[in-house]
């Protein structure tokens, strides 16, 4: 609490936020760093193959693809994020003797993606600090001398990042499992686990219950806690075309975002020349934390007109047949407190009232959403809310409406359905033991949180991770990275530096591979992986370009050869034939995956296929009581203290996850820099503070200790009141462990209390941001 304040970022510029989102802006943006860095030949190839049926799958989001293509099927941060993976400037083998890892602590996630492409496996010797290059027996061999020297297979936990593939994550579950335990946290745990947990309970799927083109059909979106003009860009073209056929868009979100309020084609001539379209008819600015009170009063809403007028509003044929739970949701709701509602929301009781009017007058309805609302301490109740407004009237089954959770990384949702979890159902393991002939564990593992509390304890001794950046992505920063340091062990597959790399266990090793972008070759010939995106649909992916290095080993090899130099022959898996030809992996995923019949056959269709869906395809919901579940859920909204606010944590627009491609945040206004807070002016000026003014930010917790962020510029933004925001992960260091979602156990990083505290000598100015409205 007492080391002199400093400034990350003295070049720091803020100017006004941007009414609109994409446009030539976002061609510059996404086209002049890819031609600087790769050149027009390989510019030309990726951008060309990038999202297309014969092409390789973004890495960027898990956006689904249109059934027609434009020959630029990209968005700017997808292409930003193909230069990023894709150029051809590599880490030297100098720069691990010049870099002491003590050094590379004090550089940020910006400049250690710049250093280029890993192309050679390194290992940090115990006591030492310094990695130094090592060949790739010797890497395998290093693991699996730890792995097999411990006393139980728990104590190693084997981390996922949602970039990888089916077949890798199908191997590496099988790994992992044959190796005798299921500690397989994922990103998922951070991100969407809330979504999987409260679909899973009541609709039987964890998944979105919607198909591409019905949001073309759609009378009403309803945008809640997302930021798609900078977190999935292409899908302001599905939300164009819901206007452009006469549906209406509401956006409910603490801050306006740019691609809600206009988004400019960069397909179409309206969105060079013209002004674009107007995206969200309706912005609630509600405040964070808020969401499900405002569905219950929504649904309350519903259920008094169904009173007012019986048999006219709510789907009773489909509620009688396809749910169950209803007249215990409607003598709960009924006593929903108001006055604790509008405490919640922030909002009016007019803007409440028009919400629920234009949901009631709305035949085909989506409610789709992010991690604004899956990061909520009540995020399962309040997803689960979702569902109960939503199957009020019908509105799960049925074209042009659905339940649509918008996922981040481009495989996430097909890294879950392979089997990256650490509590995989009994028809899953049942699948596998007869499939593999022998017994997999059964004991639930360890998801991220609790990984890192195993790490703490000293239960868990070995950690690798399948790519990701888990360091930078967990909570509680400074825990984190001390319960990591404590490992015996730590391993990371990766394309480029992060965080991860320099926080390391006793002994660390590197192990690169090739990115999604270059080609395959291996013994049978070249060779492609497969993904899953946001509505089930199973696509392959083939590398376009040649790898960056010679010595890159792909992740399907790097995890067949870790088996192998680990389990040797035990149960007889032919480990050498899957690295071979990926094939010989799909067969085995036809046999234990549910709608992977035929893989092979079926993953070779120009545009992959549709997985099924049970409630989507045949409102069949495979729950416990084999219905749609409208459930119960007590309100409980967070409690703000006087001269405090609710701080959420986000991305820059030039951000994917932890991955900072630059230091600006265009929409938003922000130049050459990340250590600032985004606070409401009247907050402000309650508080006695200005825009510019230097404060340090403490977040407060009942049973915790204060956590603290030096020196950040304070910037006048239009948020909701009360509310406030920071970028991650760097605000990550605000949020406790033991902050979590009930039920799902995910971070909590959209509801942290914090106080604002001046810096002595931190300057201030009286300018503010333009004022910004729908």
């Amino acid at each position: 609490m007492t080391e002199e304040p400093t400034e990350a970022y003295p070049d720091i510029k803020v100017g006004h936020n941007e009414p609109w989102a994409v446009g030539v802006p976002a061609i510059l943006n996404s086209m002049e760093p890819a031609l600087h860095d790769m050149g027009v030949v390989r510019t030309a190839k990726l951008s060309l193959a990038i999202n297309q049926k014969d092409g390789f799958d973004c890495m960027s989001c898990a956006w689904p693809d249109p059934g027609h293509r434009n020959t630029l099927e990209f968005c700017e941060n997808g292409m930003k994020a193909v230069t990023w993976e894709a150029t051809p400037v590599t880490v030297p083998r100098s720069f691990w003797a010049e870099n002491s890892l003590t050094s590379l602590l004090d550089r940020d996630e910006y400049w250690l993606g710049q250093q280029g492409r890993l192309t050679e496996p390194v290992y940090k010797p115990a006591g030492s600090d310094h990695y130094e290059p090592i060949t790739w027996d010797r890497a395998f061999a290093t693991i699996a001398e730890r792995l097999n020297a411990l006393s139980s297979p728990d104590e190693a936990a084997f981390y996922t990042s949602g970039r990888t593939a089916n077949e890798t994550a199908f191997l590496y579950q099988l790994f992992v499992r044959a190796f005798g335990t299921n500690n397989l946290p994922d990103c998922s745990n951070m991100c969407h686990e809330s979504t999987g947990t409260a679909m899973s309970e009541t609709l039987g799927i964890g998944k979105s219950t919607i198909a591409y083109d019905d949001f073309a059909q759609a009378d009403l979106v309803i945008v809640m806690g997302q930021n798609p003009g900078t977190n999935h860009p292409r899908m302001l073209s599905a939300l164009e075309d819901c206007k452009r056929a006469g549906g209406r868009i509401i956006a409910v979100n603490p801050l306006p975002e740019a691609g809600l309020i206009r988004y400019k084609n960069p397909q179409k001539v309206r969105g060079i020349i013209g002004k674009g379209t107007a995206i969200a008819d309706r912005f609630l600015q509600i405040r964070s934390g808020g969401d499900m009170a405002l569905l219950q009063a929504t649904s309350k809403r519903v259920l008094a007109a169904e009173a007012a007028a019986p048999g006219t509003v709510l789907d009773h044929e489909f509620l009688a047949a396809h749910t169950s739970g209803l007249d215990e949701f409607a003598s709960h709701i009924a006593g929903l407190d108001e006055a604790a509602v509008l405490e919640a929301t922030g909002l009016t009781p007019a803007e409440i009232e028009a919400f629920a009017e234009e949901y009631l007058a709305a035949d085909k309805v989506i409610i789709t959403w992010a991690m604004g609302l899956t990061q909520q301490k009540k995020a399962v109740a309040t997803i689960k809310e979702i569902v109960n407004l939503l199957l009020l009237r019908g509105n799960i089954g049925k074209p042009g409406a659905g339940a649509s959770p918008i996922r981040g990384h481009s495989n996430v949702q097909g890294d879950r359905t392979m089997g990256i979890w650490e509590k995989m159902p009994d028809r899953f393991m049942d699948a596998m033991d007869a499939e593999f002939g022998f017994s997999v564990p059964r004991r639930h593992g360890y998801d991220a949180v609790q990984t890192v509390e195993g790490l703490q304890r000293g239960d868990v001794k070995v950690f690798i991770a399948m790519g990701g950046n888990f360091v930078g992505a967990i909570s509680d920063t400074a825990a984190a990275e001390a319960a990591m340091r404590g490992a015996s062990l730590t391993v990371q597959v990766s394309t480029k530096l992060n965080r991860s790399h320099v926080v390391t266990g006793d002994e660390a090793l590197i192990l690169p591979t090739l990115g999604r972008t270059e080609i395959d070759l291996q013994e049978s010939g070249p060779q492609f992986v497969s993904v899953e995106d946001s509505v089930c649909a199973v696509h392959a992916s083939h590398g376009a370009v040649k790898p960056v290095g010679d010595d890159l080993l792909s992740e399907v090899a790097i995890v067949a050869r870790m088996a192998k130099a680990t389990l040797g022959d035990r149960y007889g898996i032919e480990w050498d034939a899957f690295e071979r030809d990926y094939d010989t992996i799909r067969e085995r995923i036809a046999r234990v995956v549910p709608g992977f019949a035929d893989f092979n056959t079926v993953i070779r269709k120009k545009g992959g296929f549709i997985l099924p869906n049970g409630p989507r395809d045949e409102r069949r919901f495979d729950t416990r009581t084999g219905k749609a579940m409208i459930t119960v859920n007590e309100l409980e909204h967070l409690e703000r203290p006087p001269g405090r606010l609710i701080l959420q944590t986000l991305r820059s627009h030039d951000q994917f996850n932890t991955t900072i491609y630059s230091l600006n945040d265009r929409y938003r206004g922000i130049k050459k820099g990340r250590d600032v807070i985004f606070v409401n002016p009247d907050d402000l000026f309650e508080m006695g503070l200005a825009d510019g003014q230097r404060v340090d930010i403490f977040s407060e917790w009942k049973d915790e200790p204060d956590r603290v962020l030096r020196n950040y510029r304070v910037v006048a933004y239009p948020t909701a009141r009360g509310c406030a925001a920071a970028y991650y992960p760097e605000a990550n260091v605000l949020v406790p462990l033991a902050s979590a979602s009930e039920e799902s156990n995910t971070p909590v990083s959209k509801a942290v209390i914090v106080r604002l505290e001046p810096v002595e000598g931190g300057g201030r100015h009286d300018t503010s941001p333009l004022p910004w409205g729908l």
